[in-house]
């Protein structure tokens, strides 16, 4: 009878290892998606629930909508620095300019904010600054290196 179980082994031996490795390679341009995109992701998701978790949404209602928009737009460009790196990369000053508005906007969007709005969208934009700046570095990066 023939052995037709799966051996789950090493690819080294397989003939497109090299191929796919280098495939790879160019679709990710030499950066690390796990810790640059996955915190963007997270600080984005945070920034479009926080009305709801630091409970200003009844207090706040433009800054609400606010936090919701731009942490999903946090989020999306996350998705996009994943699914598209090489065209999304581009973006990543963009980040930077969301994170310093996040820390001034609870004086411009919100009326007389409390020290819990303003403590939750300084953490959101400091994060999202420092996210934005580890992006343009990492795209910098991969472009020095093509």
């Amino acid at each position: 009878m023939a052995d037709v179980s799966h051996h789950r082994g090493d690819l080294a031996g397989h003939p497109d290892a090299s191929e796919m490795r280098a495939r790879y390679e160019r679709v990710l341009g030499g950066r690390d998606v796990v810790l640059v995109d996955g915190p963007v992701f997270l600080v984005g998701l945070y920034c479009a629930v926080s009305p709801w978790i630091v409970h200003f949404a009844l207090a706040q209602p433009p800054l609400v909508v606010h936090n919701l928009i731009l942490g999903i737009a946090i989020a999306l460009l996350a998705v996009g620095f994943t699914v598209a790196p090489a065209r999304m990369y581009g973006l990543s000053g963009a980040m930077c300019a969301i994170g310093v508005w996040m820390i001034i906007s609870p004086w411009i969007v919100g009326s007389s904010p409390d020290a819990g709005v303003i403590w939750n969208n300084l953490v959101i934009g400091v994060l999202t600054f420092l996210l934005g700046a580890m992006c343009v570095a990492v795209a910098s990066r991969s472009r020095s290196a093509t």
